[in-house]
């Protein structure tokens, strides 16, 4: 199947600004913050189940600080993508405002009046940013006194950011290192439709590794992990089999 569009230029979305050239969309109700009452819920458990002896009130004190680390870190990743494509001169289309979190549009993801060189800008500018504040978080966290509420925000984030700067670099479509390798293998002489093949065989490899990994983490009692390893699995043997694709 197709991977379907989040926002195509003859929706009836609206416009509520701009950040480094591109304008912020909404479209219907689905500007609604519902990941951020989400997320705020399951901070607040997690700030009781690493510390059963927190009350209601620490625990929903904690998921107002720990949730914004969190979703501010994705926010981040994906304006940092719309920073990098406003200096290089090719600003993304649009961000696409759903659920309270940021969605990034290319109406034609193999824009040939963009360079190879110039994708991949725009594609590792997110994963840039998540690096950086990853330090800026084991740094945070090192100075933070134990069980205080900073260290707890710096844990969140450290977490957060290590994800996004690790998993986004997973030669998948639809994420940051997917273009970065398809552009690559242009910018050294490949034509798109080789280069979008080369990625179906190596997400065939990914998916079989991430399906090991996945298992490996469950039996481990990292289920969290597991069950993500698991998620990234399908979508990468999706890829390979031709279920999950781009915009032709």
């Amino acid at each position: 199947m197709r991977k379907p569009p989040v926002l195509r230029p003859d929706d009836d979305a609206i416009s509520v600004g701009r950040v480094f050239g591109t304008p912020l969309r909404i479209k219907g109700f689905t500007w609604f913050p519902l990941t951020q009452c989400i997320v705020w819920g399951i901070m607040s458990w997690i700030a009781g189940k690493t510390r059963p002896d927190r009350n209601l009130g620490e625990k929903m004190r904690i998921a107002t600080f720990t949730m914004p680390a969190v979703l501010g870190s994705e926010w981040g990743h994906n304006l940092a993508h719309a920073a990098a494509a406003s200096w290089i001169g090719k600003p993304m289309d649009a961000i696409r405002i759903t659920w309270g979190m940021p969605l990034c549009v290319y109406y034609d993801i193999n824009d040939d009046s963009v360079t190879p060189r110039q994708h991949i800008l725009r594609a590792i500018g997110g994963p840039l940013f998540s690096s950086m504040l990853l330090l800026i978080s084991i740094a945070v966290r090192r100075f933070s006194p134990k069980d205080s509420l900073s260290r707890d925000v710096a844990n969140v984030s450290v977490a957060t950011n290590a994800f996004l700067s690790t998993v986004s670099l997973l030669p998948i479509p639809g994420i940051d290192g997917g273009p970065i390798l398809k552009w690559s293998l242009v910018e050294r002489g490949r034509t798109v439709e080789e280069a979008d093949q080369v990625i179906r065989k190596v997400d065939g490899g990914l998916g079989i590794a991430l399906s090991f990994f996945s298992g490996a983490a469950i039996s481990r009692g990292r289920r969290v992990i597991g069950l993500l390893s698991a998620m990234l699995a399908v979508l990468s043997f999706g890829v390979a089999l031709g279920w999950i694709r781009e915009q032709e």
